[in-house]
């Protein structure tokens, strides 16, 4: 899969450590850990969307060690770093294919404008170029575009696609790209499906069928099903996981756009409350900027420390 230079994770999540690290230096500049220090530094973790309790916890960590001494700012992002890896590592891993299913089927399911249909194009690429035989499902029958997307895609990776007029049934095109993904003695089948919100039960019910469908053909199908999840919708993010996970039973999770957004600590919220895998982060629009998860790296870069 793609590369893991940490100079890529530094600038990927480039606007999440520039908040921290200047709010960081401004509190703990030539100054004591003091209570107005220590407030000051939980109010900063929890609007980056760190969430209340890490907050909490890596500021009594830091009262219980060093309380009223003076302290430099790398410091508190070196213990900073420390807690966040303490919550990430436990969910970073990789998806790993099932050789006996073949194909592997991966539903790729989310909200609208997550960056589903670009996933599935990267992870077809990377997929490819590793030498796997890749079909691709257009179930986001609904809008047009993403169709047309995964259709660019495909040639651009070399895959075949299966696609159905607007509007048709997404569980029969899942249906009919598990059939000839099968036929052809495939390795992976990568689902796309409508963007949905996790309120809307009706939505969420047609998503439920294509799983359905998908186990009628085979019962150990999806064999992944991956919720992606955009990274500068911050805590909205809480939500969405556990709606997915209730409704169709999310195995791993996908976090874009953390090059984009300064609240890409909401992983580490995630992380702890949901204990999901976390596959890939994406951290840019280019193939190789969706990245299997590295926690190091994460932790590291997400305070601004590079290595």
């Amino acid at each position: 899969m793609s590369s893991e230079k940490s100079g890529g994770w530094f600038g990927g999540l480039g606007k999440s450590s520039s908040r921290l690290i200047g709010g960081i230096g401004a509190i703990f500049t030539a100054r004591r850990l003091d209570d107005a220090a220590l407030e000051e530094l939980e109010d900063l973790l929890i609007t980056s969307d760190m969430g209340i309790d890490l907050a909490g916890e890596v500021v009594e960590s830091l009262r219980s060690k060093r309380f009223n001494a003076q302290v430099t700012p790398d410091e508190v992002r070196a213990a900073l770093a420390e807690q966040v890896l303490a919550r990430v590592e436990l969910v970073a891993k990789p998806l790993r294919l099932d050789t006996a299913a073949r194909p592997h089927v991966i539903l790729v399911v989310g909200v609208n404008g997550a960056g589903k249909t670009t996933t599935i194009g990267k992870l077809a690429k990377q997929y490819s170029d590793a030498g796997k035989k890749v079909m691709l499902a257009a179930g986001d029958t609904f809008r047009a575009a993403a169709g047309e997307q995964l259709e660019i895609w495909a040639r651009r990776s070399g895959c075949p696609i299966v696609s159905a007029a607007a509007g048709a049934d997404a569980a029969g095109v899942a249906f009919d790209a598990y059939s000839q993904a099968k036929a052809q003695n495939l390795d992976v089948l990568l689902i796309d499906t409508a963007g949905r919100l996790q309120n809307k039960k009706d939505l969420m019910g047609e998503l439920q069928k294509v799983v359905r469908v998908l186990k009628k053909v085979d019962a150990t199908a999806p064999h992944s099903v991956l919720l992606v999840l955009d990274a500068t919708t911050g805590q909205n993010a809480i939500p969405q996981a556990e709606t997915f996970r209730d409704v169709v039973g999310v195995t791993g999770m996908v976090m874009t756009k953390m090059d984009g957004s300064a609240r890409g600590g909401v992983l580490v919220t995630l992380a702890e409350k949901f204990g999901i895998p976390v596959h890939f982060i994406g951290l840019g629009e280019g193939i190789e900027d969706l990245r299997v998860f590295d926690p190091h790296a994460y932790s590291r870069a997400l305070v601004g420390l590079e290595s």
